[in-house]
């Protein structure tokens, strides 16, 4: 092209390549020229005559072209596509609690199968493997083991509310701790387990630790056993080569007494010099160490506390899976376990209480099976024997084999297990008994523990009048609060007159509250 070869020399050299290289953009064919061109529009171009028309090709689907190529024919996008919804259709579907859905469902008619079920969620019956609380074990496992690596005595408080596992974990870690001993080529402990309920005197606990520590040859019968301990534990050559002693002592608050002598002189026994105790009291109390135990705390020997603390809705729920993952079916619907554990986590966290629910929900399963199977007709059941394909019976008899705890089931066992007689009756009261409760509630939040029936008979005016309600006459006020006291709802004094009567609540403040916060009149009433 001479047109361009002459522009060498310009500055336009690199700009002319690039044009040069790539002519079909800027003119048509067989067109040469130096000038630039505009674009072409689609309406300006050549019509083309000899290509046959044909329809715009259909653009496939994402879904369609996910399993084939996008130059696949359509029939064979199609068949890919069918195959793949065949596949989708029968594979399995997807597992939200895999625990439960591979396991055939509860068939109450099997008693062997309900004694199981019964078994597993009892409170008495003791996990294989105790979850939820493996820190505090290890706690408890560590400080026991130190004492025994280091044969030294030591104090150790594990407390935590009821149901909490405090008891149940301290039988794994004894358990591990003998194994432990055993495989390390030590000397296993003197275990000495009792529960403080089971004992007539509170003394009588160094009774159980002198039998176990102290040969009968040695005791003499003039001291008390509490001083044979003392001795024995102040003699250096009674302590070679004797085993550590761990002492469990399982409810240890009853062992409170009002000087706290017992309870004080139990924990002294680990600071005498030549001791070989391991002393580990459970209890409900937090602050029982500080409270009845302060000459420990000034002698610097106070006890290393182990708390356990309420059980959260996940490890209630992991607890009961772990102990329904033995059965051979499906007990409870999921839905079902997750409102049990988040109602029981909310109300105060104790594991036991949600067993007991659990069991309750499988004992309304079973009357409403048989309450069903009573309703039935005679007939109809005799027809499903000898003709089972026609009777109203079949399908009772195939929901009877494969039944399951629902929520209703559930439900209704946590309304039984946190239903109060007190706030039944609260709520069974006539609308003026109810507004004197109010009233007494509202004057004892100034701090006040009682009052005399004229103080409270102005407070009960008080709410009648901002409520447009007729307040009743005082007659009438004082036998009403009579019949309150006759419920156990009030405490009434005895005076000649009865304005100046005693009164004082005999139920916990908050029960009112709770029984009457459902109605709106009420709930003004107490804010």
């Amino acid at each position: 092209m001479p047109s361009i070869a002459a522009l060498n020399s310009s500055p336009y050299k690199d700009m002319v390549a690039v044009i040069s290289e790539k002519p079909s953009e800027i003119t048509p064919s067989n067109v040469q020229s130096t000038t630039p061109q505009k674009r072409k529009l689609r309406s300006n171009g050549p019509l083309v005559q000899e290509t046959p028309v044909s329809l715009p090709v259909k653009r496939k689907s994402p879904r369609r072209c996910f399993y084939s190529s996008p130059t696949a024919p359509e029939n064979e996008i199609e068949k890919d596509s069918c195959q793949q919804l065949e596949k989708t259709c029968n594979s399995p579907p997807k597992k939200l609690y895999d625990d439960f859905t591979d396991k055939p469902k509860l068939n109450p008619r099997d008693i062997v199968q309900m004694s199981a079920v019964k078994e597993a969620l009892h409170v008495s019956t003791a996990p294989s493997v105790v979850v939820c609380r493996e820190d505090e074990q290890k706690k408890i496992f560590d400080f026991c083991k130190a004492c025994i690596q280091q044969e030294k005595a030591g104090s150790l408080y594990v407390c935590g509310c009821p149901g909490t596992g405090k008891s149940l974990s301290m039988e794994k870690v004894k358990q591990h701790l003998v194994d432990w001993a055993k495989e390390s080529g030590l000397q296993s402990p003197e275990v000495l387990s009792l529960n403080c309920t089971s004992l007539t005197k509170t003394s009588e606990i160094f009774n159980k630790i002198m039998g176990k520590n102290i040969p009968k040859r040695r005791i003499n019968g003039s001291a008390s056993p509490l001083q044979h301990l003392q001795n024995f534990y102040s003699q250096q050559q009674q302590s070679s080569g004797s085993n550590m002693m761990l002492i469990i002592a399982d409810e240890l608050d009853y062992l409170i007494t009002k000087d706290r002598g017992v309870l004080h002189d139990l924990f002294m026994l680990t600071t005498f010099p030549f001791s070989r105790c391991i002393l580990i009291g459970i209890a409900n109390a937090i602050d029982l160490a500080d409270r009845f135990l302060p000459r420990l705390q000034s002698m610097n020997c106070k006890p290393m506390v182990v708390t356990f603390r309420a059980y959260s809705k996940d490890q209630i729920l992991r607890i009961l899976k772990e102990r329904l993952m033995a059965l051979p079916c499906s007990v409870f619907h999921p839905q079902a376990l997750e409102l049990c554990a988040r109602k029981v986590a909310a109300a105060s966290g104790d594991m036991r209480k949600a067993l007991c629910i659990c069991r309750s929900a499988i004992e309304i399963l079973e009357a409403e099976l048989r309450e069903s199977a009573s309703n039935l007709n005679s007939s109809a059941v005799e027809n499903e024997l000898f003709h089972p394909q026609t009777a109203p019976a079949c399908e009772f008899f195939k929901r009877l084999e494969s039944s399951i705890v629902g929520i209703d089931h559930m439900a209704v066992a946590l309304s039984k297990a946190y239903k109060s007689p007190i706030v039944d009756t609260i709520q069974s009261l006539p609308q003026h008994q109810q507004i004197i409760l109010c009233a007494a509630v509202k004057f004892f939040r100034g701090g006040k523990k009682d009052t005399v029936l004229g103080e409270l008979n102005k407070y009960y005016i008080d709410i009648c009048k901002s409520t447009m309600i007729p307040p009743v006459g005082i007659l009438e006020f004082l036998s009403m609060c009579q019949v309150l006291n006759d419920q156990g709802l009030l405490k009434l004094g005895q005076c000649r007159d009865d304005k100046m009567r005693r009164l004082t609540l005999k139920i916990d403040a908050a029960d009112i509250t709770f029984a009457l916060q459902g109605v709106r009149f009420f709930r003004n009433c107490l804010q």
